[in-house]
């Protein structure tokens, strides 16, 4: 068992309790569950009672991890196998696993410090889980049994016992986003204290106190959160070996020890009671409440009906949800329907209304067709329009050419001017340049002034050597020294004017790295400003060929518009010289009549002078119709049927080139249009 264990300070009890000087009790302890443990299988079929007893009075501490996993059957899970594959993968619960890990026994030794082994291990877990049970994923409550867990054993084990405990200990079903389960635990906990309590209950219900305001973290923690961990560890003995029976038991227990000072609290009293007050009357120990929980009696057979009526009610519940959502639904669908029968009337009316619009359309184009008299005027119209849009075309282009050419010229003059950045720049420069003249004039004035002091203490030194040798030995050793403090100066003044030089060429070296500086920024400047420019003119020049492109389009649309009518002028202009012709065939036809009744003597019959009245009229009548065709067509052609036909008709056919109805001229001289007996149009083709 100490081999099992990854570290010793993740034990609930410290160490010494395994100590050499334990008591016989202790001793004949340890003996009973070793043998438990040994011959677990046994025990477990046949002293079942005897078990649960043993379990009661408690579970050591070193055989505690060995037992749990014993009773839930946690030994050798092949899911033990997946758990290192599992922590290699990512959950989509790790945010929400790490900023819980913190408030999980932020007081035990074993998670307090942050980033530590116990921290780590808990969300090892905590996420494994999360991936194997993606339904549930993670619940905040669910951390505190791992962390008790992982106090017993290693985190492989105690990640196969938490999976154990949500399968089989009805944990699953309290920690899903439904929390269906705690909702049932909640109602029958309630209906125990109304049978038990009914005072309480009464109180309870006076104040408006729930029962999940104080009892739901004890079903989802098993009281970890609530009692002193000692306790609540004892309690969690008991829990892995009955199931939730104990969570019923103890919590009941706890509000019969505490029922008289319940009912004089508030409701807020009463939270500072269950928070503050009962984990302080249990630091004693567990065995107080243990014994006072096995004296209330829990009935499985009613826990069962309470269960099948809390059911009941969901469904009822349930049911009124879905009756109201259906009634939500159909008003729902009245309402679209009273909107679909609305937008189906405004739809019928719109579409009246583009009925009569069609046929106020259809009036208006027979009267413009009508009104069309004059084609020949459109077809030049749309020409002239033609040619000012190409003209138009022509000018944008030219001045697009003389937009971009200003645009050089005054890209080459801003590029030659200085900005006003670079002026002031240029002024500093100039200022500090000034600035170290001035010292280099004031520190060479100074070096002047230095010679001079020392060439008159040259010429003072000379004339005191001059009547050295004539004075003692006394004035001799004096101008020795004097000498040598001349030459000292003389050494410092010559030091000087080279500390002066060397300063002189930095300042020289400092101004022109500042120029070079200033010239690399402009510079730099320049080519930023150019850039800027050249994506402004390609911006330009992408606006001004899409212009362009317009104008073109715009310009094949009116060119395709003029051919067409162009193409319908001449065809109303074939119809016209089809009729012109038909009515001089008519005007032939009535001159042969005339003829003809001359030549039979109906001159002489009574009404002759009326026949050839009649006779004059119509071929008035149609020499003016003839006028008026010709006034509406263009120049004839430059071959008159006339001239070229002497026996002529028109005939309507189909033209093999184009498909169109068209006009053939049948002749006995036909010079082009018909050859071989081929149909051509007549606007390409004339006799």
């Amino acid at each position: 068992m100490n081999g099992s264990r990854r570290n010793s300070g993740s034990s609930l009890v410290s160490s010494s309790s395994a100590s050499s000087n334990l008591s016989h009790l202790e001793e004949d302890t340890w003996i009973l569950w070793g043998r438990i443990v040994n011959e677990w299988e046994e025990v477990r079929k046949k002293k079942e009672k005897q078990l649960k007893d043993l379990v009661r009075k408690g579970i050591p501490h070193h055989f505690r991890a060995i037992v749990w996993q014993l009773l839930c059957n946690a030994q050798n899970m092949p899911i033990k196998d997946q758990y290192s594959e599992l922590l290699k993968m990512t959950s989509p619960c790790e945010k929400l696993i790490r900023r819980d890990i913190a408030r999980t026994y932020p007081e035990h030794e074993f998670f307090k410090e942050k980033d530590s082994l116990g921290q780590e291990v808990l969300f090892n877990v905590m996420k494994a889980y999360s991936l194997v049970d993606r339904e549930v994923g993670y619940c905040q409550g669910s951390a505190f049994i791992v962390g008790l867990l992982l106090m017993q054993m290693p985190e492989e084990e105690a990640f196969c016992v938490f999976v154990k405990l949500m399968q089989d200990y009805r944990l699953r079903e309290l920690f899903k986003p439904s929390m269906a389960e705690l909702g049932l635990c909640m109602y029958q906990f309630e209906c125990m204290i109304q049978e038990h309590l009914p005072e309480l209950h009464m109180h309870f219900q006076a104040q408006s106190f729930h029962t999940s305001m104080y009892a739901s973290s004890w079903f989802l923690t098993i009281f970890l959160t609530s009692f002193p961990l000692p306790v609540a560890t004892r309690i969690f003995d008991i829990f892995m070996c009955e199931g939730l029976e104990i969570v019923f038991r103890v919590g009941l227990a706890i509000l019969q020890m505490n029922q008289t000072e319940l009912i004089q609290l508030d409701m807020e009293g009463m939270l500072q009671h269950f928070q503050k007050v009962i984990p302080h009357q249990l630091d004693s120990g567990p065995d107080k409440v243990i014994q006072a929980a096995y004296q209330v009696k829990y009935n499985a057979k009613k826990m069962k009906k309470l269960e099948k009526e809390y059911t009941t009610i969901k469904t009822k519940e349930m049911e009124e949800q879905v009756e109201i959502k259906g009634q939500v639904t159909r008003a729902q669908e009245a309402e679209e329907n009273y909107l679909v029968k609305r937008e189906l009337a405004t739809v019928k009316q719109q579409s009246e209304d583009a009925s009569a619009q069609l046929e106020q359309a259809k009036k208006t184009i027979s009267q413009l067709q009508q009104q069309q008299q004059q084609p020949q005027e459109s077809v030049l119209q749309l020409e002239r329009e033609l040619v000012q849009a190409r003209l138009k075309e022509a000018e944008s282009q030219c001045a697009l050419k003389e937009m971009q050419d200003k645009i050089l010229e005054m890209e080459k003059r801003n590029s030659s001017l200085p900005d006003d950045t670079n002026v002031a720049r240029l002024q500093e420069e100039l200022i500090g340049v000034k600035l170290r003249e001035a010292e280099a004039l004031t520190g060479l004035k100074e070096q002047r002034q230095q010679v001079r002091d020392l060439e008159d203490h040259w010429q003072r030194h000379l004339a005191r050597t001059t009547g050295r040798w004539k004075d003692g030995p006394k004035k001799n050793t004096l101008s020795e020294l004097q000498d040598e403090l001349m030459s000292v100066r003389l050494r410092e003044a010559e030091a000087q004017a080279e500390l002066r030089e060397t300063r002189q060429r930095m300042l020289e070296l400092e101004t022109q790295n500042q120029i070079h500086s200033n010239q690399l920024r402009r510079a730099e400047q320049e080519s930023r400003c150019l850039n800027e420019r050249v994506q402004t003119l390609t911006t330009q020049n992408k606006d001004l060929n899409v212009q362009l492109q317009e104008i073109k389009r715009r310009q094949a649309e009116i060119e395709c518009k003029s051919k067409e009518e162009v193409m319908a002028v001449r065809l109303r202009e074939a119809d016209n010289i089809a009729a012109m012709a038909e009515l001089q065939q008519q005007i032939s036809e009535l001159e042969i009549q005339k003829e003809e009744g001359k030549v039979q003597g109906q001159l002489n019959h009574t009404d002759s002078s009326q026949y050839i009245r009649d006779l004059k009229d119509q071929i008035a009548e149609l020499k003016h119709e003839v006028r008026l065709r010709k006034k509406t067509t263009k120049k004839k052609p430059s071959r008159s049927f006339s001239r070229l036909c002497f026996n002529w008709f028109l005939l309507l056919h189909v033209c093999l080139f184009c498909g169109r109805l068209t006009q053939v001229c049948y002749t006995h001289e036909c010079r082009a249009g018909r050859k071989n007996n081929e149909m051509y149009c007549c606007i390409k083709w004339y006799c």
